[in-house]
């Protein structure tokens, strides 16, 4: 019993650690024919860190800054989307690319599709009128209330907000307070800060 423990041993020790890139890429290129793939998954290095990226075949579902631990993003997408998920980078080469180019200055609006799965009623409509707020230009929280239908709801309108499943992309970080001020972020109001330097407004 022994001599079998330790031949076992043996020949786990000469196994790789991981399967080779090749054979994942075949694999997830077969699930995705074969209809198993629902939601793809990755990460994008980022100057705000490295953020966790996730898409559907109707397009990005989320994107999380790193404060948020990577198996809780893939829970919650595993739970409101579908548990049918494999980590397939290369199924997000053109968030990877776009968010790159965001960063380096190259890019100042995403051509991505969105799948609005993780949003709903309120959240979607203010979502969905934040997606249209342009490059270097800044709203208020009383503007997204009032593009989302419901002029008095400027709390509801700041909680959707902070409920942005994919912020960069949709671009959250541009909603500031009435009368100056950054407002709150999701993400911390540094990388707020930060993003909206990017995008030439030192000052909210």
């Amino acid at each position: 019993m022994k001599d079998l423990q330790r031949t076992l041993r043996d020949r786990a020790a000469g196994l790789p650690d991981a399967p080779p890139a090749e054979l994942n890429e075949r694999l997830n290129a077969q699930a995705a024919e074969e209809g198993l793939l629902d939601v793809a998954y990755g990460w994008v290095d980022s100057p705000l860190g490295r953020l966790t990226v996730a898409a559907t075949p109707r397009g990005l579902v989320r994107v999380a800054y790193p404060f948020k631990e990577p198996d809780t993003v893939l829970e919650e997408l595993a739970r409101k989307v579908s548990p049918r998920m494999l980590e397939a980078p290369e199924r997000l080469d053109d968030v990877r690319r776009e968010l790159d180019e965001y960063f380096e200055g190259q890019r100042q609006e995403f051509d991505l599709p969105i799948d609005w799965a993780l949003t709903a009623g309120f959240v979607r409509s203010v979502l969905r009128a934040t997606a249209r707020i342009g490059y270097g230009d800044v709203r208020t929280y009383s503007d997204m209330a009032k593009a989302a239908g419901s002029p008095r709801a400027v709390r509801a309108a700041g909680n959707a907000l902070g409920a942005n499943p994919m912020p960069v992309v949709v671009p959250c970080h541009r909603v500031v307070r009435t009368g100056g001020g950054f407002g709150g972020y999701t993400g911390g109001i540094e990388r707020k800060e930060f993003l909206l330097r990017l995008e030439g407004r030192p000052e909210a």
